[in-house]
C-alpha cells in the first residue's frame, strides 16, 4: 500500500491538473457543477451484497476484519468465466516498491493475463511524483484505459476533470446494477462513497482498510516500564519514555513524524475524527481543546527528547527493529505488512485516557484509497469488459481469484505448508512488486491472515476488538463539499506545516488561534458550511 510518508502525511501539497483548460474552457472552469451535496444526496449507492467467503477462525462480532489463523483449505470460486476479451488493458498507477519485472520475465503476470484473458499493462510511477505524471498524461490527452485517483496527493479540480475525460459509471454501478459485478458489490457503502462526485459514480472504489493509523512498537523497548500498554495517562507515558531514551546510544522513544504523532496523541485526548457534529453544527478538530492538548503534549515530548532528532530520517523500520526507536506510526494495512515482514517483537498501543477526564477514541479511515476511473474514449462494450476485469481482481480473501492476484501460482510463486502459504524465491521477486501497483488500481476488502504467524493475526484481531468501543467514523463521509475538492490539499498541508513548526519550537501555541482563523478564512469555514448543509438534507 501507500508509503508511510505518502499515506501518513495526511494530504500532500495541492497540485494543479494540467491540460484541463484545453477541454473545458479558459481556466478549466467551464461546466463545473456546484451544489454537489444536492446531487450526491439523490444518488443510489451500489447495493451491498456480501460475498461468499470461508468461515473466519476468530469472531467478527465487533466489526473486526475476517481473521484466519491458517489459510483456508477450500477456496470459493467467485468469477465463473474469464472477464477479458483478449485485448490490452492499460492503467496508470504507483508503487512504493521497486518496479516489477516485465511480462516476458514474470510468470505471475503471464498467469494473471491468462486468467483475465487480457494483457494487463501498467504505467507505474515508482516512488514520489504521481501528481506530476498524472498531470503530464492528462495534458497529453493520451489517457490509458484506467486512471487511479488517489485521495491524498492533492490533485486539484477533480470534478471538472472527471466530467471532461472520464465515464460516468452510475448506470453501470448504481443500485442493483452492481449485481452484474458481485465482487464489486461486496465492497460496501464506506468504500463506494469515496467514488462519488457531483452525484455520479465516476470510478470503481479501491477498497482499503476501514481502520486508521496505529502506533506500532518494538515491545522489547518498553518492557523495562511494564510494556507498551501499561500507560495510565499521557504524563505517565512521558515519564516512562524519558527513562528509556539514551542519546549516546541513539535510542529514542518516537520517530520524528510530529504531525502524525499529534494525530495519535489526539486519540488519547478524545479529539474528533477531523470534524465533530453536534446539533447539526460542525467543529473542526483544530478548534477543539482536545486537539490543542495533543499538540501541547507533543511539545513536551519534543522538549524531553523523545523524538529521533533528525526529522528527515527515512530508516524508521530498521531503527525500530534494532531497538533504537520505540514507537512509530503506520497505516492499518502497514500494520499487516509489518506483521508479515518484521521479525522484531511487534506491538501496538491501544489508545488510553490522556487525563482522568479524557475519553480515548480511535479514528476510522475512509475505507478506500481513492478510485479508478475509465477513460471516456473507451466505448460502452469495453467499459463493461473493464468492469468485469476489475470485479475479478476485487475478489475477497478466501477466493481462487484473490489467491492468484495476491500470491500467484501454487508451486511457482508459493507453496502450502501446514495451513500456511510460503512464497518461493520467484514469488518474492515477482508477486509483491507487481501486486502493489495493482492494489492502487483495484483492491479487495481487508482480511487478517499472516502466513506462518498466527500470533500476529491474533495481535491485530485483539487490537480491533479492544478499539471497537472507541471507534469514531468521519461524520462527513458520504457528504459533499465543493471547497473540499478544491482546497483540501492546500489546507491540509497548511495545517501539518503549522503543527510541525509548533512542535519543533519554530512557532508557539500562542500562534495557534490566529492560524485557525486564517485556516478558516482560506476554506475551512466554507467546507464547514457546505458539509452542514449536506448533513441537514440527510
Amino acid at each position: 500500500m501507500l508509503s508511510r510518508r505518502g499515506f501518513l502525511g495526511l494530504v500532500a501539497a495541492g497540485v494543479t491538473v494540467a491540460g484541463l483548460a484545453a477541454c473545458s474552457g479558459e481556466g478549466g472552469t467551464a461546466g463545473v457543477k456546484k451544489g454537489g451535496a444536492d446531487l450526491s444526496k439523490k444518488l443510489q449507492l451500489p447495493t451491498f451484497t456480501a460475498a461468499k467467503i470461508p468461515t473466519p477462525d476468530l469472531p467478527i462480532d465487533a466489526g473486526q476484519d475476517p481473521a484466519y489463523l491458517k489459510y483456508p483449505e477450500t477456496l470459493v470460486k467467485s468469477v465463473a468465466t474469464q472477464p477479458g476479451d483478449g485485448s490490452k488493458i492499460t492503467a496508470l498507477t504507483q508503487t512504493w516498491d521497486v518496479a516489477p519485472p516485465t511480462v516476458d520475465k514474470s510468470a505471475y503476470l503471464q498467469a494473471l493475463n491468462k486468467a483475465l484473458n487480457a494483457q494487463w499493462e501498467m504505467n507505474i510511477v515508482v516512488g514520489d511524483g504521481y501528481p506530476d505524471k498524472f498531470n503530464a498524461i492528462i495534458a497529453s490527452d493520451d489517457l490509458p484505459d484506467l486512471v487511479w485517483f488517489p485521495p491524498n496527493q492533492g490533485l486539484q479540480r477533480v470534478p471538472e476533470l472527471l466530467e471532461a475525460k472520464f465515464h460516468d459509471l452510475t448506470p453501470h454501478l448504481s443500485g442493483d446494477a452492481i449485481k452484474k459485478y458481485p465482487n464489486l458489490a461486496n465492497l460496501g457503502d464506506t468504500a463506494w462513497k469515496s467514488a462519488v462526485t457531483n452525484g455520479k459514480i465516476f470510478g470503481v472504489a479501491v477498497a482499503y482498510s476501514r481502520f486508521g493509523q496505529v502506533f506500532l512498537t518494538n515491545r522489547e523497548f518498553w518492557k523495562p516500564v511494564g510494556g507498551d500498554n501499561a500507560f495510565t495517562s499521557a504524563d505517565d507515558f512521558l515519564e516512562k519514555a524519558k527513562t528509556l531514551i539514551d542519546p549516546k546510544k541513539n535510542k529514542y522513544a518516537l520517530e520524528p513524524a510530529y504531525a502524525n504523532a499529534v494525530h495519535m496523541f489526539s486519540h488519547w485526548y478524545g479529539a474528533p475524527n477531523t470534524w465533530k457534529l453536534e446539533g447539526g453544527k460542525l467543529t473542526h478538530q483544530y478548534e477543539t481543546a482536545e486537539y490543542q492538548a495533543a499538540i501541547e503534549f507533543a511539545i513536551k515530548c519534543y522538549k524531553a527528547g523523545l523524538f529521533w532528532p533528525d526529522p528527515t530520517l527515512t530508516t524508521i523500520k530498521e531503527k525500530a527493529a534494532n531497538g533504537q526507536i520505540g514507537a512509530y506510526i503506520e497505516s492499518f494495512p502497514g500494520f499487516l505488512n509489518d506483521s508479515r515482514s518484521q521479525n522484531f517483537d511487534l506491538g501496538v498501543i491501544v489508545p488510553f485516557a490522556a487525563t482522568p477526564s479524557s475519553k480515548p477514541v480511535f479514528n476510522m479511515a475512509l475505507g478506500s484509497v481513492g478510485f479508478t476511473s475509465i477513460n471516456k474514449k473507451v466505448d460502452a462494450k469495453r467499459v463493461e469488459m473493464l468492469l468485469r476485469v476489475l470485479d475479478f481482481m476485487a475478489a475477497p480473501f478466501g477466493t481462487e481469484e484473490n489467491q492468484l492476484v495476491n500470491y500467484g501460482v501454487e508451486g511457482t510463486h508459493f507453496t502450502k505448508s501446514n495451513g500456511d502459504l510460503v512464497f518461493t524465491d520467484r514469488g518474492k521477486t515477482e508477486v509483491p512488486t507487481t501486486q502493489q501497483p495493482i492494489s492502487f488500481v483495484i483492491g479487495s476488502p481487508a482480511a487478517l491472515f499472516i502466513p506462518g504467524k498466527a500470533d500476529r493475526t491474533k495481535l491485530i484481531h485483539d487490537f480491533q476488538t479492544k478499539v471497537a468501543p472507541m471507534v469514531q467514523q468521519r461524520v462527513t463521509t458520504g457528504h459533499f463539499s465543493d471547497t473540499f475538492t478544491q482546497k483540501n490539499g492546500e489546507l491540509s498541508t497548511m495545517g501539518n506545516d503549522m503543527v510541525k513548526d509548533i512542535v519543533a519550537g519554530r512557532k508557539s501555541m500562542s500562534d495557534w488561534p490566529e492560524f485557525v482563523k486564517s485556516w478558516m478564512a482560506k476554506g475551512g469555514a466554507a467546507m464547514k458550511a457546505e458539509y452542514e448543509a449536506s448533513i441537514a438534507k440527510g
